[in-house]
């Protein structure tokens, strides 16, 4: 019954995957981590790092050299709208996942106990090539959580680089329209160390970003 026995275990750890793999879900979104990009920056899902853009056709006011602000990224993130319902969005795809998951996990689990109510009347021979099919079972549900992880970890980029893209172009319009020679990140990481509370223009911004999505939805 060492085989048995070692069924068990496996059915436990399948379970520690299902708990995981709704953890991943149920944890806060990633996409709060990341950085949004302020006039003269360029946001990536995976970096802040600055790079110079030169579009003065753009440019509604003249830019003053000495008219510099910062924005702060959670406040930006938070009350944007735009990732607002895009979060939505994604939990209710995650919840989608999550389903099949637990699906996947109780039709194995299912499958375990009846071999196991059934193992004492079976053949040595058939003891072993029902373990055989249920060790085969487990490796085909791993691989259907793999492939459920990595659905849900390219689906939440893809919603995270969206937003991000969007939140970037607004940014940008608004520093040209309002005469801002840059607009600097402040984010938990420490990428501004000080800055005076006057320089923060956090607020007008987060207005103009969903002022504008608001009217994108319309």
């Amino acid at each position: 019954m060492k085989n048995s026995v070692q069924l068990v275990i496996n059915v436990v750890l399948a379970l520690a995957v299902a708990v995981l793999f709704y953890l991943h879900f149920a944890s806060k979104p990633a996409a709060a981590r990341q950085k949004p990009v302020a006039v003269a920056t360029t946001l990536t899902d995976t970096t802040s790092t600055a790079t110079v853009t030169d579009e003065p056709a753009d440019i509604v006011a003249v830019a003053d050299t000495n008219k510099v602000a910062y924005v702060e990224s959670g406040k930006l993130l938070d009350g944007y709208q735009g990732m607002k319902d895009a979060r939505k969005s994604f939990e209710t795809k995650a919840r989608r996942w999550e389903a099949q998951n637990q699906t996947l996990v109780r039709g194995f689990q299912t499958a375990v106990q009846q071999y196991q109510q059934k193992a004492e009347g079976v053949t040595q021979e058939q003891r072993a090539s029902t373990e055989q099919q249920l060790q085969g079972r487990q490796a085909q549900v791993a691989q259907e959580q793999e492939k459920l992880q990595r659905q849900a970890q390219e689906e939440e980029a893809k919603m995270t680089q969206q937003v991000l893209e969007r939140i970037n172009k607004q940014v940008e319009k608004y520093g040209k329209q309002n005469g801002y020679r840059l607009i600097l990140i402040a984010a938990p990481s420490g990428t501004i160390a000080y800055g005076r509370k006057d320089l923060d223009i956090t607020a007008p911004v987060l207005k103009h970003l969903n002022d504008e999505y608001r009217g994108a939805k319309k």
